[in-house]
């Protein structure tokens, strides 16, 4: 087909453009569309960020449920796959994690018709009134979560929170959605100290890092009921007030979770879980059943075996 005519074309007229390497400038539109999707996005849930959302060691947006999700689903194969691919080993609990704390501008919902819809939240700077977004530099202070544009806590020479005023380090500024070569050194050079002190992205003790307690050498706490007269005036520590809720209770009993939003959150997620196994069984009905044999080669010899092994057979009476 073609080159009836007798032409013969060469190859530049048959190839538009050859192959190159991309400029500056598209690598730059590049990194700006992929940025833009990050702050929109959870990599690991692929949904919208939506509050709480959480932050890793490498300064990266997840949602929160989606993080319970990959530490909880360990029996399905696919997901432990995807979220090794996403995570990596940065995170293995939630300890691994900060919650970030966004100001969010008040003017958040849009009266349409009486009705109030519901917008997209704009995240802001609380001192400089910037928008968080990919165009702004952003950071966000480990433990407390509080987020800022990097201007505003540069131009700060107090070690303090802007927001709650807890101390912190300059080491514990972390850069949200960094693409900067200086600030992923800096970030592994600040993981790889804490590890060493036995501490994880949060500033809490990492599992296994203490060495463990013998029984014998620690007295038995006894219960305090809070508002005790005598317990206030000694300085002696209240015990917490037990959680009402059942399923948080449960959740809180078996995890370990002391957190009441956390382990609330932890049991929405496992009950959606559930549910959707749920759906898996249901979803091999009696028609697909029948299709396989659950007896296995006795069964299927003693049949005939099901359509995709037994083969095709020719009636007795159409045999000549």
């Amino acid at each position: 087909m073609g080159n009836d005519g007798g032409s013969i074309p060469t190859r530049r007229e048959l190839v538009k453009e050859a192959a190159r390497n991309p400029n500056t400038t598209e690598l730059k539109e590049t990194r700006q569309e992929q940025q833009e999707w990050n702050w929109r996005n959870c990599p690991l849930s692929h949904r919208p960020l939506v509050r709480p959302i959480v932050s890793d060691c490498a300064g990266r947006l997840f949602n929160k449920d989606a993080i319970l999700e990959a530490l909880l689903s360990t029996d399905d194969v696919a997901k432990a796959a995807d979220a090794e691919a996403v995570l990596g080993a940065r995170v293995k609990s939630l300890k691994d994690v900060v919650e970030i704390r966004f100001t969010v501008e008040e003017d958040s919902s849009l009266t349409i018709a009486g009705e109030t819809a519901k917008r997209e939240e704009k995240w802001v700077c609380p001192i400089t009134s910037k928008q968080l977004g990919p165009n702004v530099k952003s950071v966000y202070i480990v433990p407390c979560g509080h987020a800022f544009a990097e201007g505003a806590v540069r131009e700060v020479a107090e070690n303090t929170c802007l927001q709650c005023s807890e101390p912190y380090s300059t080491d514990h500024i972390i850069p949200i959605l960094p693409v900067s070569p200086d600030d992923f050194g800096r970030l592994r050079t600040r993981m790889k100290s804490l590890r060493e002190q036995g501490l994880t992205h949060s500033l809490k003790k990492a599992s296994g890092s203490g060495k463990k307690r013998k029984k014998n050498d620690e007295a038995p706490a006894t219960a305090i009921v809070p508002g005790s007269g005598e317990a206030a005036a000694n300085g002696a520590e209240v015990a917490p007030k037990a959680s009402t809720n059942p399923s948080t209770k449960s959740v809180s009993s078996t995890t370990g979770i002391k957190n009441a939003s956390t382990a609330s959150l932890t049991a929405k997620v496992l009950q959606d879980e559930s549910e959707r196994k749920k759906r898996q069984k249901l979803g091999m009905n009696d028609n697909l059943k029948s299709l396989f044999m659950a007896g296995g080669d006795k069964d299927r010899a003693s049949k005939g075996g099901d359509f995709m092994s037994r083969g095709y057979t020719i009636p007795a009476h159409a045999k000549r």
